[in-house]
């Protein structure tokens, strides 16, 4: 009896995955991309569309023959590799490379490595997403080209060695748009007055001095602010209105990778590196005793 062949990214990802899926189900992982742009030319036919020219990957050459030899006599074949853009892009490169047998293959999802989320995936296959994939080649496209114009200007302008990126470039150009900012800034002397007041009722309060009738107060230095203070003293202060508002406070959001690592970095003083193998690693699951990974 044939069985069916699921691709994963990692290793330990499949061993857990295998342990839930049973025998009649092979698992095998990628170790990530097994296609991608040439490493010694750009790769990228700018005159044509941005065409991708795709190689595959040193030394993932062994693991697409033994899928396509899997595929031959698989019942299907599902791609699972992790359920965003990346994930996309390598579960379509596979399918690429076993464009004779498009009929039988299909793409899971796994939020979670559990029993019960891979069972239900398994349940309900899906076809790739395309939109997802595009968007994958639209950013990589870009970070080459982005790399490989600007990569050399570096190194004739500034120093040899340097690279230019799709997202550090634009940073670097915003800090340094900050920073010229910053730098002509002119400094303006400003004070505020503020006042304890205390009424028959419990708490106290501050009040904040903004308006003098209908004009706006500015106070440009220490002996204006002294003058309104001389004025204020000894006055009687009227409560006039009694503002009340409702308001709406929204549950924190999940959070996105860059705030995850931001939290981490402030809270627990990890490194991005860190936080990120922690999250796959619970991801994957982790060895327990003998119940293997969970």
């Amino acid at each position: 009896m044939s069985k069916s062949v699921v691709i994963v990214e990692s290793p330990s990802k499949a061993r857990t995955i295998s342990k839930y899926l049973g025998r009649d189900y092979i698992v095998r992982a990628s170790m990530g991309h097994v296609r991608d742009l040439p490493v010694k030319k750009l790769g990228i036919d700018i005159d044509n569309d941005f065409k991708p020219e795709y190689v595959t990957i040193k030394g993932k050459g062994k693991f697409i023959d033994e899928i396509k030899k899997s595929a031959k006599t698989a019942k299907k074949i599902y791609l699972a590799p992790d359920p965003d853009r990346e994930g996309e892009a390598i579960a379509w490169h596979i399918a690429e490379e076993l464009n004779g047998n498009s009929d039988k293959i299909y793409r899971v999802l796994f939020n979670e490595i559990t029993e019960t989320a891979i069972k239900r995936a398994m349940e309900h296959p899906e076809r790739l997403d395309l939109k997802k994939v595009n968007a994958q080649q639209a950013r990589r496209i870009l970070d080459r080209i982005v790399g490989y114009m600007l990569s050399p200007l570096l190194w004739e302008k500034v120093r040899r060695g340097l690279s230019a990126g799709r997202v550090q470039s634009v940073a670097v150009r915003l800090i340094c748009e900050r920073e010229s900012a910053i730098t002509s800034f002119v400094t303006e002397e400003y004070w505020s007055i503020t006042a304890r007041l205390e009424g028959k009722l419990p708490p106290p309060f501050e009040a904040k001095l903004f308006k003098k009738g209908d004009e706006e107060i500015e106070i440009g230095n220490g002996a204006a602010a002294a003058e309104v203070v001389k004025i204020l003293e000894g006055r009687s202060f009227i409560v006039k209105n009694i503002e009340k508002k409702e308001k709406r406070r929204n549950p924190v959001p999940p959070f996105i990778t860059s705030r995850l690592q931001q939290e981490a970095a402030q809270k627990l003083r990890f490194s991005p590196k860190k936080t990120m193998l922690l999250a796959q690693q619970l991801y994957e699951g982790i060895e327990i005793g003998d119940e293997g990974p969970v």
